[in-house]
């Protein structure tokens, strides 16, 4: 069995997101006619359906939504990631996003703290966002 872990593939949509976070900076669409920001990538805006979209450096910053602890392997790829803090982040621009909080104990996390990005350099090729206490 092949155990390697299955990272993201960019798509045209999802491009320059992720070469943001090779050159560690993250960037969001934002639509130009209603002043959306948008988070996942695509092609129209979530909220007025234009494709008039662009792509903004934001700080990445925001506020922990909620969390879980992982402590069974959600795959067998995962296995030496457990525990593992899965999150969901409300960035300052208004976005939600879901994301691995890298803490060293769960008893200092609490929802409403505020947190920074982490750029973790898998390879080359990819770079994922994680997220750690402000």
């Amino acid at each position: 069995m092949d155990l390697t872990k299955p990272y993201p593939t960019p798509t045209p949509e999802t491009e320059p997101f992720w070469q943001g976070l090779r050159n560690e900076r993250v960037l969001l669409q934002k639509c130009d006619d209603c002043g959306t920001w948008i988070f996942y990538p695509r092609s129209n805006c979530s909220n007025c359906l234009s494709t008039n979209l662009s792509w903004r450096e934001v700080s990445g910053e925001g506020t922990l939504y909620t969390f879980t602890v992982t402590r069974q392997a959600t795959a067998p790829h995962f296995v030496d990631e457990v525990p593992q803090l899965i999150a969901m982040i409300d960035l300052d621009e208004g976005v939600r996003l879901t994301s691995t909080l890298i803490a060293d104990e769960t008893t200092q996390i609490s929802i409403g703290a505020k947190v920074i990005p982490e750029f973790d350099h898998i390879n080359e090729e990819v770079t994922l966002l994680r997220y750690r206490l402000a």
